[in-house]
């Protein structure tokens, strides 16, 4: 019995939610991209929202030094980028970032790559296929948003020369790639 009551309260809830979004209640984002710094936590984060459009700090809470966390250090920011909700804190030096993540930003110019990806790097390291790591050790991709168009198009040998003409680039040229799926 005690399932079937579980079980009852689960529509319910989504019901709830529902209701609560048709009224225009906001809801919390399930899944948000939590940034751990060595520290410049905060810097790092007034920077990459001075990169993006639609892009804010909301929160932020610096340590008063009780406990592991030195005074100042940012315990908490919560900020958005393009609108998505992200947030970060210093964690000393036990904490770095791996190349294995990394933020994903489809770009709708040449002139928007070209912004991110020298702002990206300046301080960092440019990498390839679109890659930087910035100054604060976040891996970042830099992509025209019609790389998947060119890339799974239905002709095969037009995607496998797009990939091709990628893998000799490092800061991504729409044109190099669009003439590379049109073979020009």
């Amino acid at each position: 019995m005690a399932n079937a009551t579980k079980t009852a309260k689960k529509p319910a809830k989504a019901a709830a939610r529902q209701k609560n979004r048709k009224a225009g209640g906001a809801q919390p984002q399930k899944v948000t991209t939590f940034l751990t710094f060595k520290d410049r936590g905060e810097e790092a984060v007034s920077f990459y929202v001075s990169l993006f459009k639609n892009s804010r700090i909301t929160r932020i809470m610096r340590s008063e030094g009780q406990g592991p966390i030195p005074k100042g250090a940012l315990l908490h920011a919560a900020f958005q980028l393009d609108g998505h909700p992200f947030m970060a804190m210093d964690g000393g030096s036990y904490f770095s970032f791996a190349q294995g993540f990394s933020l994903f930003v489809n770009c709708e110019t040449q002139e928007e790559i070209d912004r991110l990806w020298e702002k990206l790097s300046e301080g960092g390291e440019k990498l390839q296929c679109g890659w930087v790591k910035d100054r604060y050790g976040v891996s970042w991709q830099i992509v025209p948003s019609l790389m998947g168009k060119l890339m799974s198009g239905p002709d095969p040998a037009r995607s496998r020369r797009v990939m091709e003409a990628m893998l000799k680039m490092d800061k991504l040229d729409i044109k190099g790639l669009q003439n590379a799926y049109e073979r020009r």
